[in-house]
């Protein structure tokens, strides 16, 4: 019996464009996509060059000069360029993991590098019926509170990230025609990670240097829930392959919270200092945290000072002369008294997901440390 022919594979597999696609999450996407070979094309855009991203020695395949645009996605002008593909058909799916990252910034930085950009590349997505556009988002737009949220509870955006991020989520669901797809997430932590997690550990090894204890404000269990990079990237995956099984676009624009199992708290990171750290670790009483309530830009800028001098000294000692992006600079955005607490069962339910990093361990931990040190970044 002859063969039936057969269609080249590439044929069959989705084009994906990934905004932000130096960034931590857009990094990771695209090694993951590369080396399950999901794509038939992985186009990443960013402003910043690969040259000077920090990119570990696995990721440079994936994030290769042939799949990267230097762009601004922000720009209007720039949309065609970003979108446009040599066989003239159109990307199908597009990831929005770019947007000003950092925390205590200034509105209208939001507004531009955060929400104008969701906002641009949206906008084009629907232009071009992109199959599914997803949408990136954060925890920090529920009102806090220790029970973990579910994506129905009441919104109450407690840092202008979230609030800049909010807005883009109700304006991209206004978008005629935006098959859009809203992920929010906790504290992403992972190899590599130079967010919430490396901060914790960048103070603790300065305590560890001092010989002093680390300690706390606030409560044992102020909520910081966590998700694990590899999770977060698998998760993108099984959002999109769901989202196109269905009539599209899907309305209302479905929203997901994606976050681990272990209900991450303060206390649990304390724990884990004081083991991998071997260092005493505790809570400021109910006195010292009343006053860094009410004088939380003081009490910032103060452990900051503490922290910041003790922190470069140990680079120095240990020959550590180039720019890295560790430091125990603490932001004050989140150092708030709030609990970051999400419900993440109805993606589960919804799509069958299952997480490979169920909590945050020792072992993933040292996993981060052993991947600072690869990079000459840990003192």
């Amino acid at each position: 019996m002859a063969d039936a022919p057969s269609t080249p594979a590439t044929e069959q597999k989705p084009a994906v464009l990934i905004i932000g696609g130096l960034g931590y999450t857009g990094r990771y996407l695209a090694r993951y996509l590369y080396e399950n070979n999901l794509t038939s094309e992985i186009r990443l855009v960013d402003k910043h060059l690969p040259e000077l991203a920090w990119l570990a020695p696995e990721f440079k395949d994936a994030c290769s000069r042939e799949r990267f645009m230097q762009a601004d996605a922000s720009r209007e002008q720039a949309l065609p360029r970003i979108f446009d593909r040599e066989n003239g058909q159109q990307f199908d799916f597009v990831f929005n993991c770019g947007g000003e990252t950092r925390y205590s910034q200034e509105d209208e930085v939001y507004k531009m590098r955060s929400y104008g950009l969701s906002m641009a590349v949206g906008k084009e997505a629907a232009k071009r019926n992109v199959k599914c556009f997803v949408e990136i988002s954060t925890g920090m737009v529920y009102k806090p509170d220790s029970v973990p949220r579910k994506e129905t509870d009441k919104l109450k955006p407690w840092s202008k990230l979230a609030k800049w991020k909010l807005t883009a989520e109700e304006d991209l669901a206004k978008i005629e025609g935006l098959n859009l797809l809203i992920l929010r997430l906790p504290h992403v932590y992972g190899p590599y990670t130079r967010k919430f997690l490396s901060t914790a550990l960048c103070m603790a090894r300065v305590y560890q240097f001092r010989n002093e204890e680390m300690k706390f404000l606030w409560k044992e269990d102020l909520r910081t829930n966590t998700v694990h990079i590899l999770d977060v990237v698998r998760a993108l995956w099984t959002g999109v392959e769901w989202y196109v099984k269905a009539p599209r676009p899907r309305k209302p624009a479905p929203v997901f919270n994606i976050v681990d199992h272990g209900n991450t708290c303060q206390g649990d990171t304390a724990r884990l200092m004081h083991d991998i750290f071997n260092i005493a670790t505790g809570f400021h009483g109910t006195l010292i945290s009343a006053y860094a309530r009410l004088n939380i830009d003081r009490v910032v800028d103060e452990v900051n000072n503490d922290t910041l001098d003790p922190w470069a000294d140990l680079q120095t000692k240990a020959g550590i002369s180039q720019t890295t992006p560790l430091s125990p600079f603490m932001e004050k955005e989140l150092l708030k008294d709030m609990d970051l607490s999400m419900d993440g069962s109805a993606f589960e339910k919804e799509t069958g997901f299952q997480y490979e990093h169920p909590k945050l361990t020792k072992a993933e931990v040292e996993e981060v440390i052993a991947s600072y040190r690869t990079m000459g970044w840990w003192p």
